[in-house]
């Protein structure tokens, strides 16, 4: 699973996110860095069952519902690879306020207009 974690991983995330995730790690977090490759890029992100831009949705409604926002951050750049439209994103942010809470939903907004503006600038 490792190997089809690491090309998940990288089709979703970048070559340039990965490699510095990856020279970032020390003998402390190499660990974490083998896990979430085979279990959540090799197991649960390459199942055929949804398709990328499926994945990519659930993803961030769930880490904007938990208010994880470097994450969230890392999960907007991602959908220029995975197919999700700014206008998934816009509809993920209003299930969010309906079923997480407004103000998850306020900061996720910022977050989202604040990384599109970034990647455009690009």
């Amino acid at each position: 699973m490792r190997n089809t974690g690491e090309e998940t991983r990288r089709r979703v995330l970048g070559d340039a996110h990965v490699d510095r995730a990856i020279a970032g790690s020390d003998p402390f977090d190499a660990p974490f860095q083998d896990l979430i490759t085979d279990a959540a890029w090799g197991h649960v992100w390459s199942r055929e069952t949804w398709p990328l831009r499926d994945r990519s949705i659930v993803t961030l409604a769930i880490l904007c519902a938990q208010g994880h926002w470097d994450e969230v951050a890392m999960h907007l750049r991602a959908t220029a690879r995975t197919g999700a439209t700014r206008e998934d994103v816009r509809e993920v942010i209003l299930h969010v306020a309906i079923y997480a809470g407004v103000p998850a939903a306020n900061k996720a907004i910022k977050v989202a207009r604040d990384v599109f503006a970034e990647m455009d600038a690009q």
